[in-house]
């Protein structure tokens, strides 16, 4: 997704429950994984070429940081582990076809409404047709600037990241499925992070 949309789910899903600091400090470790070096060479960042038990072991990893450096008293590591992984967690709903998947499911039938996606179908996640959209560089490039858009969708193929992505609104409809998705899975995954923490490693993560 587009930064300004990154940042919009941090804030939707996690923005009241933060002190101020610490949600700067993960909001900028979330975004900062669009960075050009974490495009080139990092699929699990954002669940790229299909790559999805690299970025699903790259969450778990972040998470086991985040209970690391709290268990030591560190708590802008811990922000920063838990905002790289969001980011990851985020990516899955706007770069593969789950939510395609999801809306396939309903046969036909007027799906519900985009604030009651489900954002963790057993089924969806297990399916053989699951799948994220491919990185072809040099030319996928040529994608992120607008002049030269229309001319990369021309010759990349239609399991490229450029044709499957939700990134942005211009997508169309399922760009706001993907967006309540990856908002329901914040909160999810700040759940699972949690749990089990004690009252000071809370207070800690939260910045109070």
């Amino acid at each position: 997704m587009l930064t300004q949309y990154h940042i919009e789910i941090m804030l939707a899903s996690l923005g009241d429950r933060f002190s101020p600091r610490a949600m700067s400090v993960i909001i900028q470790a979330n975004i900062n994984q669009d960075r050009l070096a974490g495009q080139v060479g990092h699929d699990e960042y954002h669940f790229d070429n299909n790559a999805f038990d690299k970025s699903y072991a790259y969450i778990e990893e972040q998470r086991a940081l985040v209970v690391s450096s709290l268990k030591a008293g560190e708590a802008a590591p811990a922000w920063q582990a838990f905002g790289r992984f969001l980011h990851t967690a985020q990516d899955f709903y706007a770069h593969s076809n789950y939510i395609t998947l999801w809306l396939d499911s309903f046969n036909g039938q007027t799906p519900p409404p985009p604030p009651e996606v489900a954002p963790m179908d057993p089924s969806l996640l297990a399916s053989p047709d699951l799948r994220s959209g491919k990185v072809y560089y040099p030319f996928e490039l040529l994608y992120f600037f607008r002049r030269t858009r229309a001319f990369s969708l021309r010759i990349l193929p239609k399991d490229s990241h450029a044709w499957m992505n939700l990134d942005s609104p211009a997508q169309g409809f399922k760009f706001d499925y993907a967006m309540h998705a990856a908002v329901k899975r914040t909160v999810i995954e700040f759940e699972k992070t949690t749990t089990g923490f004690s009252e000071e490693m809370c207070r800690l993560f939260l910045g109070q």
